[in-house]
């Protein structure tokens, strides 16, 4: 065998037998987003579906010479094992990889429909290192005990609504005094507290509102579709016409409040209170930090698992 500093594997120089043996070696080395080329004398197609059989369909094909005396074809080994999966579905099959996300400052929640690559091209971050990252998480350290993908539709519901949304009904008013308060006593030597505060606000007011659309309308025709029979016939009497109209209203709120946490962990400069901050300052920065790491778990558990799963639920039962 024979690889020359470009990472290409001469297989001419192989017995046949020893060919495939000898790529597969060489593949297995491959870390995620690299690549090695064959060298060949013939088209290695068979290699292919051999491939695709003993690895997955993980790696990206490319002909760089197709004959008539010699074959060159580039193997990539894909990132993630799959660069169309989503940042929704990536954090919805393991939740320990949203700290991945959350470390490169990737929306896994409102941005949950994009794909990594497009993530990571989008704010110029490495997608090699974040790939890397994903998959060298410490499963014992990092193990989740709750398996949301799995729960029962109704279960869930009642999950957010008294874990999430009673954290932000309890929250919100005891962040808004304390803006309040460092507004008045800071705000002439730090204007930009105002228009952390003015963010929280217009945040709060969407919050409230948004919470008991979905605790009056949403969530009790999901509960409802999830209790209900295929032949009941009140489901097709609903108001809003199919489920897909509430939710889409849904994720244009959590687009806004997403676009909301953004700029005020910009103006914050990631919760950095500044060096003469009182005690209030620093409290009221931690609760806005502790709050958005809240707010990105429960937008995640409704645009990426129960939206979703309510959304195909309605298809089955009007069917």
């Amino acid at each position: 065998m024979h690889t020359s500093t470009e990472n290409i594997l001469d297989v001419t120089l192989l017995e046949p037998k020893q060919k495939h043996p000898q790529i597969f070696i060489q593949y297995d080395k491959l870390l995620a987003g690299e690549s090695f080329i064959i060298h060949n004398d013939h088209d290695p197609k068979p290699l292919y579906y051999q491939l695709i059989a003993e690895r997955g369909n993980h790696f990206h094909w490319e002909y760089l010479m197709k004959g008539p005396e010699f074959w060159d074809v580039a193997i990539t080994k894909h990132l993630s094992g799959n660069l169309e999966a989503t940042l929704g579905q990536i954090a919805t099959s393991d939740l320990r990889k949203a700290k991945v996300f959350k470390k490169f400052g990737l929306d896994f929640c409102c941005g949950g429909k994009k794909t990594l690559s497009q993530a990571c091209s989008e704010k110029g971050i490495d997608i090699l290192e974040v790939t890397y990252q994903l998959e060298n998480q410490d499963e014992e350290n990092d193990k989740i005990e709750l398996d949301y993908d799995n729960w029962n539709l109704t279960f869930l519901v009642d999950f957010i609504v008294n874990r999430h949304h009673q954290y932000l009904l309890r929250e919100l008013p005891e962040l808004e005094i304390m803006a309040s308060k460092v507004v008045r006593v800071h705000g002439s030597r730090h204007p930009v507290v105002i228009e952390i505060a003015k963010l929280q606000q217009e945040m709060k007011d969407e919050l409230l509102t948004h919470m008991v659309k979905e605790e009056r309308i949403l969530f009790p025709y999901i509960v409802a579709l999830n209790n209900s029979s295929s032949d009941d016939s009140s489901l097709h009497a609903s108001h809003f016409g199919t489920i897909q109209n509430p939710i889409n209203m849904m994720e244009m709120e959590h687009e806004f409040v997403g676009e909301h946490l953004a700029q005020i962990k910009s103006l914050t400069n990631s919760y950095t209170p500044p060096l003469d901050a009182c005690s209030t300052f620093k409290m009221w920065f931690l609760s806005l930090k502790e709050m958005n790491a809240d707010l990105q778990i429960h937008i995640h558990l409704e645009n990426n698992i129960l939206f979703p799963k309510a959304i195909e639920l309605e298809k089955i039962r009007m069917n």
